[in-house]
């Protein structure tokens, strides 16, 4: 399937501490560019990939699930760390739930975790529904560009594949019920005013991370995706702390 232009894949080889960043549902790497960017003329050895089904048709995502999304995550992070001393994961809302997933399986291995708006859970009515009707619907209208500053698009798609969103929740419960296995330490950027993400998955999220620490940080010129919104730079450089902060090797989380 032909890749939009402008959504393919972001790589920059420089030091030796990885970043692998995640894009979210329906979305590209579009959303993580200048994120990407700033993390790479900041010395840092960066992948964000391209999840299978994004950056084409909604009926392509159609075909994928979760597992496809994750195994694209792992391919990226086991590269990184084939190469780099130090790695840490990143990601915008699904992206942040799949990550999440990664530092649940990869432990102390995985240096740290940095989320924005990332998705556990939807308190929406019709949500329940996907599992049961997507062999007869396979699109309901999409959430479009949540950004709050006039902005070029995000090549997102306008509808909602339902079949993938319904594997999206499995993966949401997957990644809920081992959030107590994460180690690494976490930053989560959120903001105040999400039309995509509801605060239940913040919540949750620092409710089930008991293992180590979780620092919130709470956007108030953004909306979901914040990552090209007025607090980007607020976003670009606290990432750029936090992997300072928990980079070297005698950087000790403290106690949660």
């Amino acid at each position: 399937m032909p890749v939009l232009p402008g959504a393919e894949p972001y790589a920059a080889d420089r030091g030796p501490v990885g970043v692998v960043l995640c894009h979210g549902f329906t979305a590209t790497p579009r959303s993580m560019l200048s994120w990407a960017q700033h993390l790479s003329a900041a010395g840092y050895t960066v992948r964000l990939p391209r999840l299978p089904g994004h950056g084409t048709t909604w009926q392509d995502a159609n075909a994928t699930r979760w597992t496809d999304w994750y195994a694209e995550i792992r391919r990226a992070y086991d590269e990184l760390a084939a190469r780099c001393d130090t790695v840490f994961a990143a990601g915008l809302s699904m992206g942040g739930t799949l990550v999440t997933r990664l530092a649940e399986e990869e432990g102390d291995r995985l240096r740290g975790l940095v989320l924005v708006n990332p998705s556990l859970a939807t308190q929406r009515f019709d949500a329940k529904f996907a599992r049961y009707i997507g062999w007869l619907v396979k699109s309901r209208p999409g959430f479009g560009s949540d950004i709050k500053m006039p902005h070029e698009p995000t090549l997102g798609y306008d509808r909602t594949p339902v079949r993938a969103f319904a594997s999206l929740q499995r993966l949401w419960r997957v990644t809920a019920a081992d959030l107590h296995r994460i180690t690494a330490p976490v930053l989560m950027f959120r903001s105040i005013e999400d039309h995509v993400v509801e605060p239940l998955s913040g919540q949750l999220l620092v409710r089930g991370v008991t293992a180590t620490t979780v620092r919130e940080v709470l956007l108030e010129n953004s909306y979901h995706v914040a990552t090209m919104d007025h607090d980007a730079q607020t976003i670009f450089d606290g990432s750029v702390d936090f992997i300072r902060e928990h980079a070297s090797d005698d950087a000790v989380s403290p106690a949660p």
